[in-house]
This record gives C-alpha cells, sequence and structure tokens, in this order.
C-alpha cells in the first residue's frame, strides 16, 4: 500500500521545514511507500523557494505550484489528481494538525474504513472567533447532511483512493468531502487527534467564511438529495406555491360571484397571481435541471450508483455503451 499526503500551502515559510521534519520521521517510520505532495496556492513569501529545495534534497517529495491564490479547496484538488496513493490523507501547513496522529488513521483505513475523520476534541484557538461558531456549524452540517461528525473544519484525514477519485470539489467544499462521499455508501469514521497552537504566522480563515460555508452546505444538500431528480424539490416549491395561489384566486372568485365583493381595491389577488406564476417557473426550472442532469450524467459517463465489489460478474458496461 502507498500513503499519499496532500499539504494544501499559502505563506508557511516558517513552518514547511519543520513540518517536513515531523512528517518524513514519521511516514518513515510506517514502512510504507510514500509521497508527499505540497500545493503552494500561490504564496509570496518564501514557502516555493523552501519546497523546491526539500523535493531537490528528499525524492518522496512533490510540488504542485500554483498560478496564482485558489483557495484550499482548489488545493486539495489537485492534490487528488497527481496522488498516485492507495491512501490519500490531507493535512495543514500551518503544525496545528500533528503528523503523528497518521499511524493511526491509516490504521482505521486498514480496518475496513473507507473515510476517517479528525475530531480536535481539544481545539487549540479562540473560542468567540472559531471554536464557536464552528460548533455551530458541525452541528447545522450534521443536521442538514444526515453524516454525523464533531468537526467537519478538520483538514486531518484519510481517503481510500477509489473514494476520492469519484469526487469533484469546488467553492469551500473541501470541508464536506464526508457528507459528499456519503451519497457512495461508503464506511466512514471519527477519531481524535491532537489539536497543537499555531506557532508561526497568522490563521487563513476568519468569521467572514462563515456564509460561504452556508451556501456551501445548501449546494451539497442538493447533490446528495436531488442531483439526480431535480423535478422532485423544484416541482413541489411549484406545487405548493401554484396550489396556494390558485386556492386563493378561487375563493375571492367566489367571493365575487356569490357575495359581489369588489376584487378591484384588493392586494391579495395580485398575490394570488404572482404565486400561480411562481408554481409555473418552478415547474418549469425543474424540467429542464431534469434534462441537464440528463446531459451531465451521459455526456460524462456518470454513474448514477457506485460499486464496492462484485463476485463472479463480468463487467459490460462498454458494450452497453457501444
Amino acid at each position: 500500500m502507498k500513503i499519499s499526503v496532500v499539504v494544501p500551502t499559502y505563506n508557511e515559510e516558517e513552518n514547511i521545514r519543520l513540518l517536513y521534519d515531523e512528517l518524513s520521521e514519521v511516514m518513515r517510520a510506517t514502512g510504507y511507500e510514500y509521497e508527499v505532495l505540497f500545493v503552494d496556492d500561490g504564496s509570496s513569501d518564501r514557502t516555493l523557494s523552501i519546497l523546491i529545495t526539500l523535493h531537490n534534497e528528499d525524492s518522496h517529495i512533490g510540488v504542485i505550484r500554483f498560478r496564482r491564490n485558489f483557495g484550499q479547496t482548489a488545493a486539495m484538488s489537485a492534490g487528488f489528481d497527481y496522488a498516485s496513493g492507495d491512501v490519500i490523507i490531507t493535512m495543514d501547513a500551518d503544525l496545528q494538525n500533528d503528523p503523528h496522529d497518521i499511524p493511526r488513521f491509516i490504521e482505521k483505513i486498514d480496518e475496513g474504513y473507507d473515510v476517517v475523520t479528525g475530531w480536535r476534541h481539544n481545539r487549540q484557538d479562540a473560542f468567540i472567533n472559531r471554536k464557536l461558531p464552528s460548533m455551530i456549524a458541525n452541528k447545522i452540517i450534521s443536521w442538514t447532511t444526515g453524516v454525523a461528525l464533531h468537526d467537519y473544519g478538520c483538514t486531518l484525514k484519510a481517503f481510500r483512493r477509489e473514494v476520492i477519485k469519484n469526487i469533484r470539489l469546488y467553492g469551500e467544499m473541501h470541508r464536506f468531502i464526508p457528507a459528499i462521499a456519503s451519497g457512495m455508501g461508503i464506511s466512514f469514521t471519527e477519531i481524535k487527534v491532537n489539536h497543537r497552537p499555531r506557532r508561526f504566522g497568522t490563521s487563513k480563515y476568519g468569521i467572514s467564511r462563515t456564509i460561504r460555508v452556508i451556501l456551501d452546505l445548501i449546494t451539497v444538500k442538493f447533490l446528495l438529495s436531488y442531483a439526480t431528480r431535480p423535478i422532485q424539490i423544484f416541482g413541489l416549491l411549484g406545487f405548493i406555491s401554484g396550489s396556494v395561489g390558485f386556492i386563493i384566486a378561487l375563493i375571492m372568485t367566489l367571493q365575487r360571484q356569490f357575495f359581489d365583493i369588489p376584487l378591484s381595491d384588493r392586494p391579495l389577488l395580485l398575490l394570488a397571481i404572482l404565486l400561480i406564476f411562481i408554481g409555473i417557473q418552478f415547474v418549469s426550472i425543474g424540467l429542464i435541471a431534469e434534462l441537464q442532469a440528463r446531459t451531465y450524467h451521459e455526456t460524462q459517463e456518470k454513474p448514477v450508483y457506485f460499486v464496492r465489489e462484485t463476485y463472479g460478474v463480468g463487467s459490460n458496461r462498454a458494450e452497453r455503451q457501444g
């Protein structure tokens, strides 16, 4: 088994060498073949030059350099694309994730889990602007996605290659990987990890990311529940809106016909018409989304199911497509 460690980096010149020393010691001790892929996310300090020096000193080190800063999600996605390991481990470059936890992640993968996530149960960050928003976000994400984890924000995670290669990341979705992967029917677990205080540099995260996380959460929920059947969500909204509008209009029509109540000075009539048109629009959007979903899956040969293994069954998928 080969292990790939993916480390997004951005302006971490004081941390890189220290992280390399710890990480190399741990990975050599595991006895597995390994590689460490540092993804330089457009650093403006000496991070890149240090990484190139490390690569020249150690063949286990790979460096991926971005043209500019694209964000942590893009850095992880690039690391996944270039990684060659059977197991892919992600971690931060700020020394707060402890490389000595990695062997425990590998053990859990050996036990049969597809995804192993870290839980910073004794998190060394400020409470008001880091820990409290994170606690609230974890509760909301767990409730919304149905994948209960204590710590979605911990970067230290391990994935089987066959799981991660089927996931495409956008926006800030790297924190939602376990939830996204759950749609494939994977097995996952969570283990407590050592979280250390930041020694050098400043955090790249802030409370401003909360809004972006919430918007991405809406996207993840839609992908998990309705990606292959969008008409069921848009059609339901359209049916409710159109039905309410129709009922209001019907009541007002009966009032006009049998009770001689005028309609010209009643804004409720305009609301009824608006709701009917909104209902029609939602249904139309659902039908268009259905066509797009089919086009997406068929043109890219995107599967709507994921097979863990087969017994005595050959694959004739290519023949069916031909």
